[in-house]
């Protein structure tokens, strides 16, 4: 910024006129400074409520065609002057790595059981920043319309990664399908079955409704996301674990950053927004079976450490 010129230094005496003059121009000089500097400055959460200036996160999900984003990205430009762009993933190997590389912001796909593991496992540290809800893991058959209607060594196809299979194997030993080594834990394996009704197939979590509508396996269990994006019926759930109960805590499906972003205030602010209820509505009527919760982002990184620890004690 350049100073405007003062005036000519006057001969002889000078006039009170001219001082009081020289002094507006540098008063004025010293605001436009100051206001200068303060336009200029950051306030580490830019695209918070009450934030002028425009900004974009781009947030990585596994389900960007579903209705209730639409409804979110809406509210993110009115309420918080964000645009949010929405990167899909297919594979849940790659929305954590995605993160990690900035590739994307934010990620909402996992619960906190899938990112301790992730965490453990590849020495990283993303943390939740909010809560979104607790998914049923369900149990689909188009042609049995229970569990115990399965003949013996139907196939029953699983999810292949770690935190998933280990669910649903628990799931299948609720319907009486099999049993696992000590009762099972949430790093169940294969493995561990002793005794089995089924024969138990492991897939890519994003296959096994393929698997299930293509006949080649006589039920499935499928990821919420997954059972939607591929049209499958609720009629056709035969079980599923309880998302309401006490011992589903590590299933809270989370907004996700890197360590260092978990007190943006432009995430915090988009983390929250998925609890207006106008996206809870949209939410409800995308995923009619899910369990809302709205968890504080202290309390979602309380549970995160502790089940990080069993995971640690798991791997050993």
């Amino acid at each position: 910024m350049s100073a405007p010129a003062l005036p000519q230094k006057p001969k002889g005496k000078r006039p009170i006129g001219w001082i009081v003059a020289a002094a507006v121009v540098v008063v004025a000089i010293v605001v436009a400074v100051i206001v200068g500097a303060v336009r200029s400055g950051g306030d580490g959460g830019a695209g918070a409520a009450g934030d002028s200036a425009a900004k974009t996160v781009k947030i990585g999900v596994a389900d960007k065609a579903l209705p209730y984003w639409k409804t979110y990205t809406k509210l993110a430009k009115d309420k918080l002057n964000v645009t949010v762009q929405l990167v899909n993933f297919s594979d849940y190997s790659l929305p954590n790595p995605a993160l990690k590389d900035q590739q994307v912001d934010i990620n909402q796909f996992q619960h906190i059981q899938y990112l301790a593991d992730y965490n453990v496992t590849s020495k990283d540290d993303i943390q939740p920043i909010g809560s979104t809800a607790v998914y049923p893991l369900p149990l689909y058959a188009t042609k049995y319309d229970s569990a115990s209607a399965l003949p013996a060594n139907a196939k029953v196809a699983i999810p292949n990664d770690a935190i998933n299979q280990a669910r649903a194997l628990l799931v299948l030993q609720d319907a009486k399908l099999l049993t696992l080594k000590d009762g099972g834990t949430a790093f169940s394996t294969t493995a561990d079955i002793e005794t089995h009704k089924v024969d138990v197939q492991t897939l890519d979590a994003s296959q096994t409704a393929n698997a299930l509508q293509q006949g080649s396996v006589a039920a499935a269990v499928v990821n919420n996301n997954f059972a939607t994006a591929a049209g499958l019926p609720v009629k056709h759930v035969i079980s599923k674990d309880d998302p309401s109960s006490a011992s589903a805590a590590p299933y809270v499906n989370v907004f996700a950053v890197r360590d260092a972003d978990k007190d943006n205030s432009t995430y915090l602010a988009l983390a929250k927004l998925f609890q207006d209820s106008s996206v809870q509505q949209a939410f409800k009527e995308d995923y009619p079976q899910a369990v809302a919760r709205n968890v504080s982002a202290a309390d979602l990184q309380s549970e995160l450490a502790t089940v990080e620890q069993d995971a640690k004690a798991a791997k050993q």
